[in-house]
């Protein structure tokens, strides 16, 4: 995508058409999952996006989708998603994490038996990324700032971008509006301890958003006109069975951590919705929840699969990812403006 004309606006009026806000979680490259849905809903044209609050890789996806629609409309911004996770898959190529042959045998896409995640999972524990990687090595950065330009998404008036960091001196969670992107921003918000050095904007020190909010739904309620939130969730809130081993423990661990404060976000609107109906809430702006999800393919999937770019499997994610938005549009698209689609107490209470 070498061109850069004018932003062609994602809020053309149509008959019937629908706003929402989008609300985008992190998972590694599971966030191809999100690329599928978001690949769909692109293609609905009684469908605008109001605004899209996101973290870690549903930043990444947000802030590639705006670049597109900045350059040249929907159909751009597809092509530009598409882009991003081919290379991603390329990059990742080169890298030791890859699998093994009887990681192929098992055939789910995880990296438990490969040398090199096993390798990483060891020095994790010894060594910081200040220390195997002293020089600050970032090669997503290279990649994010090679396809997108972040001029274009700062100038850019289709979408209203919102992307959580989790300050590591305050614990305090920063949001990052669209007018002040860059790509420290965004890997800001995709900042994996572990693996990556801290990233510093305007002085202060952020790792991934999902510690503190995945993501957090409060900028798109307070500053999007859409009573509709779409969350696009990929890290599972259930899981059928009861972790024992040490890998299973830290994994299930990771995920109760990330849902969390969700979950506290959920319990509130729940609130405020209950509040508005029994009339004990007057002038209060009733939010309507909506879910695109995959747990039960997610489940399937073992935590090491979130560090896999294979193509294959980018691809897997990315044909869920458009299924399940193809079948929610399908038995929810009339419920858009008028009712929740999911129940808050059921899901989240």
């Amino acid at each position: 995508m070498s061109a850069h004309p004018q932003s062609a606006e994602f809020h053309t009026p149509i008959a019937k058409q629908k706003a929402i806000n989008l609300a985008l979680q992190g998972g590694g490259t599971h966030g191809a999952f999100t690329w599928g849905v978001l690949d769909r809903l692109l293609e609905e044209d009684q469908l605008i996006v109001d605004g899209i609050t996101a973290t870690s890789a549903g930043s990444i996806n947000a802030a590639v989708l705006a670049y597109g629609l900045s350059v040249g409309g929907r159909e751009c911004a597809k092509t530009a998603l598409a882009l991003f996770w081919r290379r991603i898959s390329a990059m990742m190529a080169s890298t030791i994490l890859q699998p093994s042959i009887l990681d192929r045998m098992i055939g789910n896409f995880g990296l438990d038996y490969s040398t090199g995640y096993m390798l990483i999972n060891m020095l994790c524990r010894f060594l910081s990324p200040y220390q195997f990687n002293p020089f600050n090595l970032n090669p997503l950065r290279d990649l994010l700032e090679e396809i997108v330009d972040f001029r274009l998404v700062r100038q850019q008036t289709s979408v209203k971008l919102f992307l959580c960091a989790t300050n590591v001196r305050t614990c305090k969670m920063e949001i990052f509006h669209d007018k002040e992107l860059t790509a420290d921003h965004v890997l800001a918000s995709a900042c994996l301890p572990f693996l990556m050095h801290a990233v510093e904007v305007r002085g202060e020190r952020y790792w991934d958003g999902g510690f503190i909010g995945n993501p957090a739904l409060f900028p798109v309620i307070y500053e999007c006109a859409a009573r509709d939130i779409v969350l696009v969730h990929i890290t599972p809130t259930q899981r059928p069975e009861f972790p024992v081993t040490a890998n299973s423990i830290l994994s299930r661990m990771q995920e109760v951590s990330v849902n969390s404060s969700l979950m506290r976000e959920m319990r509130a609107i729940a609130f405020v919705n209950k509040w508005i109906d029994e009339g004990k809430m007057t002038g209060g702006k009733q939010i309507l929840v909506h879910l695109i999800e995959a747990e039960n393919a997610i489940n399937e999937l073992p935590n090491s699969s979130k560090l896999n770019g294979e193509w294959d499997f980018l691809l897997y994610l990315h044909d869920l990812g458009r299924r399940c938005a193809e079948d929610w549009l399908a038995s929810n698209f009339d419920r858009l403006g008028v009712e929740s689609s999911i129940d808050l107490k059921t899901k989240y209470l």
